[in-house]
């Protein structure tokens, strides 16, 4: 972290998401919200609080593009981006609050106005196929693959700065969907990749210590965290929008954060896809917070007595 002072910016949208059913929006825009009813803001302590209100949700399906809610994806990710870009200070770090994965397309243009920037997308999924491949036309399953600058040119151009993130400063982390056709994508990219399994393999640590030195050698002038909560294992984290067996137990989770969390060149985390509907005593969402917290804590403790 590049400081122990926090700025909550809640963009609360499910754009990205199709409805689970014929009747059920998304539930993934209550999170912010759900997550201060549980005392997350509150234990954050944050210097300021910000929110962006979000289109009214729809399931429109463009054409051109071949995702869903093209239009407003774009309009919201320009405003997100003004925000993000405001408070973008050298001693504040930012964390983010979604709504579904397309929130990283306004951060990713923020960062890329700015200077450049790499990412650590931390997923149960790759989200590196475009619409092309998707079977919903989902903004929320292809987001890595926009902000890298894969698919089409209306998303990943948005501010005639594409790619938003160059594809040798991203660690694509976590997933744990093994088709073939799927992982294709992203293996014939220039992403570093690490599945789950290999992750596992590689160690946590160690992961996250070849991404710093990423970073370094490549001269960035830092990076955000990706975090999408379904990249928890299952029996700790259900309450997400495409379930799958397996994932990270919390202490795997907190070993391969605290090192990127106590690098001075990280300006922000976002946490997408925590569906309340999904958690209704909010058992999940409860030890969830008691994590994340503890990394938040130690990143502060950290950076003071740095």
């Amino acid at each position: 972290m590049n400081s122990n002072k926090i700025t909550i910016l809640e963009f609360p949208t499910n754009l990205g998401l199709r409805k689970r059913d014929a009747d059920t929006e998304p539930g993934v825009k209550k999170l912010p919200d759900w997550l201060k009813k549980h005392g997350f803001h509150k234990r954050v302590n944050a210097e300021r609080t910000l929110r962006l209100e979000p289109p009214a949700y729809a399931m429109d399906f463009d054409k051109v593009t071949g995702v869903r809610n093209a239009d407003k994806i774009i309009n919201y990710a320009i405003e997100q981006a003004k925000i993000v870009s405001e408070h973008l200070e050298e001693d504040v770090f930012q964390i983010s609050l979604g709504g579904d994965c397309s929130i990283l397309i306004g951060t990713a243009i923020a960062l890329k106005q700015k200077g450049n920037y790499g990412l650590f997308f931390l997923d149960g999924h790759t989200d590196f196929i475009t619409s092309e491949i998707s079977q919903t036309g989902g903004v929320a399953g292809m987001d890595l693959a926009i902000v890298t600058g894969n698919g089409h040119d209306t998303l990943t151009n948005i501010t005639g700065l594409e790619p938003y993130f160059e594809e040798k400063n991203v660690f694509c982390v976590g997933n744990r969907e093994y088709d073939t056709a799927y992982v294709r994508p992203i293996l014939e990219s220039g992403i570093t990749y690490f599945d789950l399994k290999r992750l596992q393999e590689n160690g946590f640590t160690e992961t996250a210590k070849q991404f710093l030195e990423m970073v370094e050698i490549n001269k960035l002038d830092g990076f955000f965290i990706h975090l999408d909560v379904d990249v928890l294992n299952d029996e700790i984290m259900p309450a997400v929008d495409c379930r799958a067996n397996d994932g990270l137990t919390f202490e795997a989770f907190k070993e391969l954060l605290k090192p990127l969390l106590l690098s001075p060149k990280a300006v922000g985390i976002e946490i997408t896809i925590l569906d309340p509907n999904l958690d209704a005593d909010g058992t999940y969402t409860k030890q969830f917070i008691k994590h994340f917290l503890e990394l938040v804590d130690y990143g502060k403790a950290k950076t003071v007595n740095t």
